[in-house]
């Protein structure tokens, strides 16, 4: 896909959002069920869609929330339900029509006071706090939020008791329910939002004082207030936008938060590669404001709207790769845990790079490589057999110093202060440690594309087996190894893996979006990877 004109600049007022639109449309515009991509579609992280399109509206939202206060009564979850929303246009009426349906199906909520955001990792860090040595009465939460998609779109995820996100079957049980609520136009069962609001189900709480105060137990706060770093900060208009401050003054950590916007429009962000404004903060298009402050900052860090993401920028190498600063943060971490057990297992996702597999190799840890999704981490986070997990988009966790769950969903917060810690602590910059890494595994290319696609493509791609790759060389090379499903649990990938000995490309439907997601890398140059991406995409047409 090649860069638009516009990537990294400022959109043009004809192409903002027209918010008061969206949220009439969000309201009044009713789902055509016989339309599959306006029916309730839960994907790795929840169902997202947009009111514009009739695929997140008041119905599906009061439909999914509905089948979810039926889920956790047949599964007696009868403690609170914590409920977070990001800065999306669509997340305000989405809260209102939760609240509604929950509270008339006596679901207890717990939900920021003064309507005030919370972001995803908190969501996560609330729900393992409260259940720690709870055998009954367990809490569990939802996050309204698209995470980086474009200002138009909605989003709604559900985490389970364990505080990550839900599993197949349980997400795959609630659509189904919801989707006949819809076909069927079955009853809801919903109070007005002030009778909601009145009745014994909902309290508000401030989620951020135990967040904010946990922190030093899973970073080494005071190692960075001692180093006297200057730290600044992008939210990019995200739900974590008022934390930074509480955690500077709290730890008397030097973070200038540089854009305090807030703007359902997201206007003040730069264009991404695809001329779309999009939250993306691994993308160095969407993080131009911030790539070039990098030199004001000892480290400086991006988070997108519900702040389970990161994008590192150094003063060495401005904007990280994520999978660059994913590896670092591996040997940061396995060298500087002293209380984390040595068996203790390195998670990451079957498209991040093979600098990881490296890295993790020298060090003598076990490396688990799962499907993309977050959730295929959790009963390693539960029950602490791994230590970090990551994902390529710029997504990880990790345990807290001493070796106990911190949270069980991505937590970029942490990511960032991470990286603020192993400068304090060793005196380099992130980048300067990936440098080193080159200098003994090599340096590799690595690059994710999106591929404009049908439905009915994206269906076919999941579903692909190795015998519909019928090629037995790829970019000069001969192909080794031929995956759908995931060598860490055996799970499908849903999409595609090919290798040879110094490349290999991954390919994978979008849950939200047309299109479909190739992943590359080469251990032999920019030329070799971009051989692979031609290579990838004829053989993914000719198996589609």
């Amino acid at each position: 896909m090649s860069t638009h004109p516009n990537a990294g600049k400022q959109a043009q007022q004809s192409e903002l959002i027209n918010v008061a639109k969206l949220t009439s449309d969000y309201y009044s515009l009713q789902p055509d069920m016989s339309d599959p991509s306006q029916a309730v579609s839960f994907g790795t992280s929840g169902h997202r869609g947009s009111a514009f399109k009739s695929s997140f509206n008041d119905a599906h939202i009061a439909a999914i929330c509905q089948a979810l206060a039926e889920y956790r009564l047949a599964n007696n979850i009868t403690g609170p339900l914590f409920i977070g929303k990001d800065t999306h246009a669509l997340s305000e009426p989405a809260l209102v029509t939760a609240i509604e349906v929950f509270s008339a199906n006596e679901v207890s909520l717990v939900i920021q006071e003064n309507n005030e955001y919370t972001p995803t990792p908190v969501i996560s860090q609330a729900i393992v706090s409260y259940n720690k040595g709870r055998l009954s009465n367990l809490a569990d939460g939802v996050v309204i939020t698209p995470s980086h998609n474009p200002p138009a779109d909605g989003g709604f995820k559900y985490n389970q008791t364990h505080g990550g996100p839900a599993e197949s079957a349980v997400t795959i049980q609630i659509q189904n329910r919801a989707n006949e609520i819809l076909n069927h136009k079955l009853p809801v069962k919903r109070h007005i939002i002030t009778k909601a609001m009145a009745s014994n189900f909902v309290s508000t709480t401030n989620f951020a004082i135990d967040y904010v105060a946990q922190l030093s137990d899973v970073i080494d706060m005071q190692a960075i207030a001692n180093a006297g770093l200057s730290l600044g900060t992008d939210p990019l208009g995200g739900s974590g936008i008022h934390y930074w401050d509480m955690i500077s003054e709290r730890y008397n950590i030097d973070i200038k938060v540089v854009n305090k916007s807030i703007d359902q429009r997201f206007a003040f962000m730069p264009c991404d590669k695809d001329g779309k404004i999009r939250m993306d903060c691994s993308s160095a298009f969407a993080m131009s404001g911030l790539i070039k402050l990098k030199d004001e900052f000892d480290i400086a860090f991006g988070n997108d709207p519900d702040f389970d993401r990161h994008g590192i920028v150094c003063k060495s190498s401005g904007l990280m790769n994520p999978n660059h600063y994913l590896a670092v943060a591996i040997n940061y971490l396995c060298q500087h845990r002293p209380q984390w057990s040595a068996s203790l297992g390195i998670g990451k996702t079957l498209v991040s790079s093979s600098m990881i597999d490296r890295v993790v190799g020298r060090l003598g840890r076990n490396l688990l490589e799962m499907p993309v999704g977050f959730k295929w981490f959790v009963d390693g986070l539960v029950n602490k057999s791994i230590a970090f997990a990551g994902e390529e988009s710029a997504g990880g966790i990790f345990l807290r110093r001493n070796g106990e769950t911190w949270a069980t969903d991505k937590d970029g917060f942490i990511l960032s202060l991470l990286a603020a810690e192993i400068t304090a602590v060793t005196g380099k910059d992130p980048g300067e440690h990936y440098t080193d890494f080159t200098k003994d595994f090599g340096e590799p290319s690595y690059t994710r594309i999106d591929v404009a696609t049908s439905l009915m493509q994206k269906q076919k791609l999941s579903s692909l087996t190795v015998s519909d790759i019928a090629a037995t060389m790829m970019a000069g090379e001969s192909i080794i190894n031929v995956q759908t499903h995931a060598p860490g649990n055996n799970a499908p990938i849903g999409g595609i893996k090919v290798s040879t000995q110094n490349g290999w490309f991954a390919a994978r439907p979008s849950g939200t979006e047309d299109v479909y997601k190739i992943y590359a890398e080469s251990f032999k140059g920019e030329t070799h990877l971009q051989n692979i991406i031609s290579e990838a995409e004829a053989l993914v047409a000719k198996a589609i």
